[in-house]
């Protein structure tokens, strides 16, 4: 029996239930904080972030966002940790386009790609450490500069397998 499908079930669901729990907040958080100036669905300057996210396709870890003065944003992402002889890492980025920007949410279509290696002595046991996705994501603020974000994407990942799995991140923006 494979034990790995079992132990990425656990994460998949925690991360649905977060992703609707963001959702379903996204009405009361519409009057906590603002964007710089905008019109329509753009912002009319750079905004940054730096934040955390957790994703099986574009990385986990300490992430950067930047937001142009269009509807394209994008981010990067990066962790690691090392226990005894195990190295384990995660890079990736996404490409994020918005379809809707109110003054504390957004909705947005994301494309996204990122690598994951566990292993020692320079041997990768993970199966499929290459990632693709694309899916839909949504952004809400917090309040104030701090604003969470959810993503449910469909995964693609390089030994074949193609799944359905949620990202989550929290960023402090600069403006």
């Amino acid at each position: 029996m494979d034990t790995d499908w079992v132990g990425r079930r656990i994460p998949a669901l925690a991360g649905c239930i977060l992703t609707a729990a963001l959702v379903l907040m996204a009405p009361a958080a519409r009057a906590q904080a603002t964007l710089p100036a905008q019109q329509g669905a753009q912002i009319s300057r750079h905004v940054f972030g730096i934040g955390i996210s957790v994703g099986p396709v574009s990385g986990i870890g300490l992430s950067f966002r930047h937001h142009l003065p269009t509807r394209f944003s994008y981010q990067v992402t990066g962790g690691i940790i090392k226990v005894d002889d195990k190295l384990s890492y995660a890079v990736g980025g996404e490409a994020q386009f918005d379809f809707t920007r109110k003054e504390s949410e957004r909705f947005f279509l994301v494309l996204a790609a990122g690598y994951y290696y566990s292993g020692s002595a320079g041997e990768n046991e993970l199966q499929g450490p290459g990632r693709l996705g694309l899916g839909v994501g949504a952004e809400v603020s917090l309040g104030g500069q701090v604003h969470a974000s959810g993503e449910l994407l469909f995964s693609y990942f390089s030994d074949g397998n193609v799944l359905p799995l949620p990202q989550i991140g929290v960023h402090y923006y600069f403006y």
